[in-house]
């Protein structure tokens, strides 16, 4: 068993709920229990956002060579773990094991890949005729996962996030969570800045109402581009002000 999987990631550590409220886990190809976790409450959210707010302070400073420096080292630490997340994958959600090997392990490590990509010759600097466009992260991301394709949907929300600059808040799915906490075992040890990532595990009627409901600050997330989405923000008076939901 997991020794994280009942706790959540919050300021770069693993850390005990609020409240623990303990919830099987259900492979649905062989309706047995596969592991335990536990669901966070309100306050778990809050401390997450607060840590979020607080790291983006300085992370949003961050230049391309750094975040790019940083996917490196993420996807080295992806690829070095692809088996056990697999194996993961195909407990919570039931997809057979080569399937979960040669697809979806793949499909989700795109995102990180991508990412450099994008940022190698991306512009947050740009004249427009004679007018200076200046894109800057938006703030603290809330982001919430299904159980279907659970690492590539996370991955397609989290990797633009570290990419663009941002902090987040995730919450996977209650059934089907534990590639994701695989995979902030990964991003801690690549050495993702506290509080950059977080990690909550909970229900949508309480987690993930929790993140809906944080207020939202100014925000723009740009859907015109034909790259892979970023999320910016516009300026606002406080850096760490921004929240942003996906």
């Amino acid at each position: 068993m997991n020794t994280h999987n009942t706790q959540f990631y919050i300021g770069g550590e693993w850390v005990d709920p609020a409240v623990p409220h303990r919830f099987d886990v259900v492979s649905p190809a062989t309706e047995s229990v596969v592991a335990e976790i536990s669901l966070g409450s309100e306050a778990d959210v809050g401390r997450a956002v607060k840590a979020a707010r607080a790291a983006f302070a300085t992370y949003s400073l961050t230049t391309k060579e750094e975040r790019i420096d940083l996917l490196r080292r993420i996807i080295a630490g992806y690829e070095a773990r692809g088996k056990e997340l697999a194996r993961a994958m195909t407990e919570e959600m039931g997809s057979p094991i080569t399937f979960s090997e040669e697809v979806q392990i793949s499909n989700a490590l795109s995102h990180f890949k991508e990412q450099i990509n994008v940022l190698r010759n991306y512009e947050f600097e740009r004249f427009m005729g004679s007018t200076l466009v200046r894109r800057e992260p938006i703030g603290v991301c809330g982001l919430i996962a299904p159980w279907n394709w659970p690492m590539n949907q996370v991955t397609t929300k989290l990797a633009p996030a570290i990419a663009a600059g941002c902090t987040s808040v995730l919450k996977p799915s209650e059934i089907a969570p534990l590639s994701a906490i695989i995979l902030f075992e990964i991003l801690h040890g690549a050495g993702v800045p506290k509080g950059v990532v977080n990690l909550v595990n909970g229900d949508g009627a309480t987690v993930g109402q929790a993140i809906a409901a944080t207020p939202i600050s100014t925000w723009y997330r740009s859907l015109d581009r034909p790259e892979p989405e970023f999320w910016w923000r516009r300026r606002l008076p406080t850096r760490s002000s921004g929240w942003c939901r996906s």
